[in-house]
Order: structure tokens, then sequence, then C-alpha cells
């Protein structure tokens, strides 16, 4: 067999290493293996490898010592702990025999670009991101991602980048601009397989990447909505309307806080509450249906279905439409400028004017008389019906909604029935209903709050590595990352989830029953002190701690000790 190099950093652990060492030869010699060995503690270096071998093409590095790594140059390097080594050698010698086996049939290294981007633009985002980064330097590939968060594109694809790489691939819950990547191998999926699996992902955007097609390239739109959905339309269009619901629910609690619950009346007009409440109410609010709808369609039609699509969400608002009506008027301007490219065919000296002229006027009429005199006032009954039913809920049917909305938030924890529930409360708030939003957050702030309660107080159920991060994965429910949870639930789902539930369910419910409203759609417990941002905020953090004490004590009895905690 090949032989393999070995490097064991150990540091002060000079007797462990040489250990670790001797239990390697000897794993070796059983299954035929040649291993060439150095030995790098505070006792100095033994058997020191050649700069060649060093910067062989693979190598297990054992400890955490100084390695001098540099000196590896472009070597593909299997990590393990001393403990691994000293308790498991074969196990150690099968993790390297398994990646280099994994990197010759991966043939040469590729290079690769990704782009991750989830709805929020929060958790999913840098998760997917990571895993990927760490997937392709398992397999061997060169990979750079560029992460479309909260904040915008972060560590951006230079076109250099682009042009050189072998493979695009788009891990994203919401549409992307892909012209940029016009004639490149390109592969799109979702961010749950870049968070689950990125080397599967990996291997299979290699072996099923398509070329795509530039913007002039007939039959791109088609693919492009197959790909993607009603399901992601509706996501990109929420995603866009975070920022107006953020900006304008804040300055509205602000405003109230300056100037009481009046701010707005004319008595006050010049005051700078006044101000305040015309900025986030009468502008910020004002823009958020038409930026759910404009951006709805650009999901589907790309920027030609920007204007036909905020046009008809702001025709939805004067109508009193609402969040449905803009919703609607999404879709049907989405659907309506793509099937309208489809169809109308041009000489190609007019084809310019499609974009920015025919497109758009066509389908702004399309959209705006469909609203005006078909679709719009049954739609506004219908919102007007659900806002009053919404507002009057009391007792066991409040109870109902939030057990429904909370525990929707655990489910998949990020994923489609989380998204649902929050995209259902947040457009809400467009309608000046906001208990629901309470129920949504405290739902999504609950599993990763639990978890950490439960790794103290039943700490045998846990390994040493999830009690080690559940500090972290408290920091993010406080933040209303409901994500934090993903590992813990990954690891043990029958168990974990339904527990989750259970908490986020119990916490609904206690707000939704108590009526609490919270006026902000994000930020978790460090949006609470703003005045009037959540009403009846005592029992709101009752119900917060209820859920989470909850969760931890149903965790603490469907899970049962690990067998060999570390």
């Amino acid at each position: 067999m090949q032989a393999s190099t070995v490097v064991i950093a150990a540091g002060e652990r000079s007797i462990e290493a040489v250990l670790a060492a001797e239990a390697l030869r000897r794993a070796a010699r059983q299954q035929g293996v040649e291993l060439a060995i150095e030995i790098r503690s505070d006792q100095g270096v033994t058997g020191a490898l050649p700069a060649a071998q060093a910067a062989a093409t693979q190598l297990l590095l054992v400890g955490d010592g100084e390695a001098d790594a540099s000196r590896f140059g472009s070597a593909r390097i299997v990590r393990a702990s001393l403990g691994e080594v000293l308790n498991d050698p074969l196990a150690a010698l099968a993790l390297l025999a398994a990646t280099s086996a994994t990197a010759s049939t991966a043939n040469d290294g590729k290079r690769i670009v990704a782009v991750t981007s989830c709805p929020t633009g929060i958790a999913h985002t840098f998760m997917a991101a990571e895993g990927l980064q760490q997937a392709a330097k398992a397999l061997g590939h060169a990979i750079r991602v560029e992460t479309q968060g909260s904040v915008g594109a972060q560590d951006a694809l230079s076109d250099e980048e682009i042009a050189a790489a072998d493979l695009v691939l788009i891990a994203a819950d919401r549409e992307v601009d892909l012209s940029r990547f016009a004639g490149k191998c390109l592969f799109k999926s979702g961010t749950k397989p870049a968070i689950n699996d990125g080397q599967n992902l990996i291997r299979k955007a290699l072996a099923e990447a398509n070329v795509q097609a530039g913007a002039a390239v007939a039959g791109r739109t088609t693919e492009k909505t197959k790909a993607t959905g009603p399901y992601k339309h509706l996501m990109t269009g929420v995603s866009f309307m975070l920022p107006f619901v953020t900006a304008g629910g804040l300055l509205i609690a602000l405003a109230f806080a300056l100037g009481g619950i009046y701010a707005f009346d004319d008595a006050h007009k010049g005051t700078l509450a006044w101000s305040l409440f015309q900025i986030g109410a009468k502008s910020g609010f004002m823009l958020m249906v038409p930026a759910l709808a404009g951006y709805i369609a650009y999901s589907i039609a790309d920027r030609p279905g920007i204007a036909p699509g905020m046009i008809g969400g702001l025709v939805a608002v004067n109508m009193d439409a609402g969040f449905i009506g803009g919703i609607l008027a999404g879709f049907i301007a989405g659907y309506g400028v793509y099937w309208i490219n489809r169809a109308l065919r041009l000489p190609r000296s007019l084809e310019g004017l499609k974009p920015v002229l025919i497109l758009p006027v066509l389908g702004t009429l399309l959209v705006g008389l469909l609203m005006m005199y078909v679709i719009g006032t049954p739609v506004a009954g219908l919102l007007a019906w659900l806002t009053d039913w919404l507002r009057g809920m009391q007792g066991s049917s409040a109870i109902l909604l939030g057990l429904l909305l909370g525990g929707m938030m655990a489910v998949d924890m990020g994923g489609p029935v989380n998204k649902a529930s929050y995209a259902f409360s947040t457009a809400l708030i467009s309608s000046q209903v906001y208990t629901p939003m309470a129920a949504t957050m405290i739902g999504g702030m609950t599993p990763p709050l639990g978890i950490a309660l439960a790794t103290w107080l039943f700490s045998n159920r846990f390994t040493a590595e999830e009690r080690g991060t559940a500090g972290a994965a408290g920091v993010l429910g406080l933040s209303f990352v409901t994500e934090g949870a993903i590992p813990y639930a990954a690891r043990d789902p029958l168990r974990t989830i339904p527990a989750l539930i259970l908490g986020s369910a119990v916490a609904g419910a206690i707000s939704m029953a108590a009526g609490v409203e919270l006026k902000v759609p994000h930020g978790g417990v460090f949006v609470l002190p703003i005045p009037n941002a959540v009403t009846h905020l005592g029992i709101y953090l009752v119900a917060l701690l209820a859920g989470v004490a909850v969760t931890a004590v149903a965790l603490g009895v469907l899970k049962k000790p690990v067998t060999s905690p570390a």
C-alpha cells in the first residue's frame, strides 16, 4: 500500500505523543500500511519529515500543538486528537484512507464559487456557507462563498473568480440574481443540504450542474420558474419586505414612547413624536405591501416584474386589500410579465424596449385592472373579516392559534413550516394585527433557550460537545435565531423536535391568551425594552420562561443519558 504521513503535534504532552505514534504504527502494520511519523513536542522534533514529504497530497495531523503548518503547502490534512488516536488508532487510519479515496476519485480539485442566502439572511445563510467551506476542504476543492445576508452581500465574488471557477453553486432559499454567472456550470439548491451534508451536495452539483444561459437566451425564465416555485417567490418577497416592517415598527414605537398613544394626532403636529409616526406609519408601513408584491414579481419575472408588482401592491393598499391583495398582485404581475415576455415576439431591433417599456406597461395594466375590477374588493372584504376575527380572538380560539404559530416555529427551525408561520405573522403587521407576531417570535426564541437550560439541568443527556456549545445556542435564542437548535435536533430528532415543539407551543399559547402585541418582527429580547414595541411585557417574559422550562423538562424526560459522556 502507499505510504502515509503522520504529524503528531503534542506540545507538553510528549509521553502521549510517543504512545500515539506507537499505536498508529501497530495499527498500520496490521493493515499493511507504511507510516512516516513526525513527533513534535516540547522535547523537540523526532523523525522530522523532509520538506517534500510534508507537502505531500495527504497527511494525518494529530493533536493541537505547534506543527509549522506553513510547510504543508497544498496537502490535504485530516485532523484527529491525541485522545481519538489513543482510543482507536485503526479508526484514525481509516479516516485517513477514506479521505484519500475520496480525493482520488474526485480527480483534480475543482475551483468552486458559491452564493448562500435565506429569507431572513441571518442564520441559515452563514451556516450554509460554513458547511460548504468545510465540505470543499474535505473533498480537496477550492471554494469561495459569497453570503447574501440581511446586511447585503459579504465576501462578494469578483468577476475574475467567477470566470476561473469550474462550478457555481447556489445554496439559497430565496431568489438570487444569476445574470453574472452566464456561461458557467451552475447548480441550485436550498440551504438545508449545504448545512446537513455539504459533501454530498458538492458531489451532486459537480455531477448534475448545467450551463447557465445568458439573459438573452430564450427559455431561461421557464427553467428559473420551474426550479423555484411559488413558495420561494413568496419568501423572496418577504425577505425584501422585512426591512420596511422593522424600520416602520421601531419608529412607530419610538413615536408612542415620546408622545404617548396619541402622538399621531394633529394636535401634536410638528413635534418629533408626530414626525416619527409619519415616517414609520405613513411611509415605512405604506411601502411594506408594495415591496412584498414587487419582489414576488421580481422573483418570477426578474427586473421587468418589479414595477408592475409594486404598483399592484400599492393599488391593493389603496383598496384596503392589504397583504393578501399584495401577495396576489405580486403573483399576477410576475406570472403575467413572464407569459407576456414569452408570447410577445418582436423584431430584434425592438427587443431592447421590452424590459424597460413594453413589459412594465402591459404588466401594470394587467395587474392594475384586475385589482381594480375583479380582485381588490372581495379581497378587501376577506382581509377585513380576518382582521376583525384575529383582533377579537379570546379564550380557546386565541390559545389554539398561539399553540399553532408557536409550535410551527419549532417544527423545522428555519425551514418551510417555520417560515410559513413567520411570513403570516409578519404580513399581519401591515393590517395592524400584532398578536400573532408576538406568539411567533416567542415560539422561535424558545427552542435554543430550552436546549441551553436542559444542558445545565440534565447534563448527562448531552455530550461534552453539546454542553460546550449550549452558551452559543442560548445567545442565538435570545436573538430570535431558532436555527441555534438545529445541531441538537439533527443528532436526535425523534426525541428533541417533539420537546421543542411542546415548549414553543406553550409559550405561543400563553402569549396569544394574554393578548400580547409585538410591533417589531425581529430582534428577540433586545427589542423588548423599546417603549411600546411590546405590550404586556411582564406576561410576555413569563410566557418565554414557561416555554423554556417546558422545553428543558421535556428534553430531560424524552432524551436518554449518553452512554459515554466525554
